[in-house]
């Protein structure tokens, strides 16, 4: 898939692409500058990840009151979309 960059440097991600990846209006992509070729990646959002540290240690809450992996993945990922 090939596409073409404009006269200010711009280029349109196809629609397969930004389909597969996720990517909507307004997401930031982070580009690696040391990679020898063209990479890009969804920008992290800090304060989100780091709400998110130590949500894994065991806190002495019994067993059968601990939160599943799918309620911690959705409070670290937020709502599944769809």
């Amino acid at each position: 898939m090939a596409v073409t960059l404009t006269e200010k440097g711009q280029i349109t991600i196809p629609l397969a692409i930004r389909k597969r990846l996720g990517l909507k209006p307004g997401m930031r992509l982070v580009f690696d500058e040391t990679a020898p070729y063209l990479k890009a990646t969804r920008e992290v959002d800090i304060a989100r990840m780091r709400s998110a540290i130590g949500c894994l240690r065991t806190d002495g809450t019994p067993q059968s009151q601990q939160l599943s992996s799918g309620v911690l993945l959705e409070r670290m990922r937020g709502p599944a979309e769809g």
